[in-house]
């Protein structure tokens, strides 16, 4: 039997600098893509954010269906504007390991505090009969942090990914996992379940992290990615703007994502969920998003979804 590759270990991977370049057996010339000439918008919400709200008999169902089974939809818990678009597609994504998080991430919605019960070895079963009642083609599993457990509840996710396929025939799996505070054994858990797809976003840009996500560690969750991407797995990776970042750092970001050989990448704009949530400093223009994707693919990012309404999930039967 050959034996398990050894884990990558925290450091291993040496971040590139922002020189909107990469070098393999030399210098290798990137297409110049040039910046569009946009202003991006300050104070009231544009018009290219205004969507409607899902409505209807079948999302009234899907709603229904996700309530009777005591599940959670980080579709619901993120205010995402894309629900109703993506639940009738067959596309949804759960929340498992409860509602209550760990951490108080400056751009998230879901509650914070420390859970008061253990795993919920039942949840899987739930959330794969809730996806096949749903008609669910393709699921993303994610969840809180849940920093009080030793496993990080990867065990769940585990699960999880085993009662999908057991229930829904030809069901693909992307799982939007946490860093389980960089241990590893932990996040092997998952990997050893192998999902068609391991989804962990940055959400930012490095020199905002203590603002946006206090709790991570940039490198940790590069490390991640990494680690996922060495053992065989397509690997994902998402992050919001219009939180202050400038293009420079978003350049950089990609050069660290083309590094370790990320597949899709996903680019969308923040929006503030509450009052006491980060503001936005800007709505960044759709043409500013394209430009995104078109650098990002140049430098050899699989393919990046990129557009003011873009979340993690969005589209996500397409990057399998």
């Amino acid at each position: 039997m050959e034996a398990k590759r050894k884990p990558l270990l925290p450091g291993d991977i040496q971040l590139k600098a922002a020189s909107g370049a990469t070098e393999m057996d030399g210098m290798l010339e990137l297409p110049v893509v040039e910046a569009p000439a946009v202003e991006n918008v300050r104070g009231s919400r544009p018009d290219w954010l205004r969507v409607k709200l899902p409505y209807g008999e079948t999302y009234k169902k899907l709603v229904d269906t996700i309530e009777s089974n005591g599940l959670h939809t980080v579709c619901q818990s993120a205010r995402c504007p894309n629900m109703g678009e993506c639940w009738t597609a067959g596309t949804a994504t759960f929340m498992i390991l409860g509602n209550v998080c760990t951490r108080s991430c400056g751009f998230c919605a879901v509650k914070t505090g420390r859970p008061d019960e253990g795993l919920d070895w039942d949840e899987p079963n739930r959330v794969a009969n809730a996806a096949k009642t749903m008609g669910v083609k393709h699921a993303v599993i994610t969840s809180v942090n849940r920093d009080e457990r030793k496993d990080g509840g990867a065990p769940i996710f585990a699960k999880t990914i085993e009662r999908l396929r057991e229930e829904i025939e030809g069901v693909t799996i992307e799982v939007l996992i946490p860093d389980f505070r960089g241990l590893w054994d932990a996040l092997q858990i998952v990997i050893d379940a192998r999902p068609e797809v391991m989804n962990h976003n940055m959400e930012t840009v490095p020199r905002l992290y203590k603002r946006v996500r206090p709790q991570a560690v940039y490198q940790r969750s590069l490390d991640v990615l990494h680690i996922s991407k060495d053992q065989g797995l397509r690997t994902k990776s998402g992050i919001m703007v219009g939180l202050g970042e400038t293009d420079d750092e978003v350049l950089a970001l990609m050069d660290d994502f083309v590094e370790i050989g990320l597949n899709v990448m996903t680019i969308g704009q923040y929006l503030q969920p509450t009052r006491m949530h980060l503001p936005v400093e800007e709505f960044i223009h759709p043409d500013k998003f394209a430009w995104y994707k078109e650098v990002g693919e140049a430098k050899g990012i699989e393919h990046v979804e990129s557009g003011p309404l873009v979340r993690s999930s969005y589209h996500a039967e397409r990057h399998v």
